[in-house]
């Protein structure tokens, strides 16, 4: 089951974020998380994110996004945040998707996404890089019984409903796969 939610919550989603949401919910029987699913091989289960963006892949493409292709830095997508003498880019953050029409970066989790912060880490790369309005942080519902979704929802919930920090991004889509 793909769960969403687009953040400012007093705007509605824009299209391309539900174009979003579709390609997670073409795959969904593919991804689920959820441990009582039994259609889920345990290679997935326990799986990296990598799995997750390999299936996402045709759907995004399609969209117009460039997709991570591997892990060979030809096959990442990296996108500026510092630029130096002559303009040219001295420090990039990389991304796992990223259209540069929408100016939206993707980031796919798994396993770490809420263990070890790392959604933080993809809300301060896509705040300081170039050319970013959107981004979609994707993370597991459930991972070893810890509900990933919820807690990603309740702490941006937090951060735009309290108003104390301002973020340069036009919105925020989490999906909960």
């Amino acid at each position: 089951m793909i769960n969403w939610a687009y953040f400012p919550r007093n705007e509605k989603i824009p299209d391309v974020c539900s174009n979003v949401v579709a390609c997670f919910n073409g795959i969904a029987d593919k991804i689920d998380s959820h441990a009582n699913n039994e259609k889920i091989s345990n290679e997935f289960k326990d799986s990296a994110s990598n799995i997750v963006l390999s299936r996402l892949r045709p759907g995004l493409k399609d969209l117009g996004f460039k997709v991570e292709a591997g892990k060979a830095a030809v096959d990442k997508i990296s996108i500026p945040v510092l630029f130096g003498q002559n303009g040219k880019p001295t420090k990039l953050f990389e991304a796992d998707a990223y259209h540069e029409g929408f100016r939206f970066v993707v980031e796919v989790e798994a396993g770490r996404a809420v263990t070890n912060y790392q959604f933080l880490k993809d809300l301060f790369q896509a705040r300081v890089m170039v050319d970013v309005d959107y981004l979609c942080i994707a993370v597991r519902n459930i991972y070893k019984k810890s509900q990933d979704f919820e807690k990603v929802y309740t702490f941006l919930d937090t951060l735009y409903t309290s108003g104390r920090m301002k973020l340069p991004l036009k919105g925020i889509l989490i999906v909960g796969y």
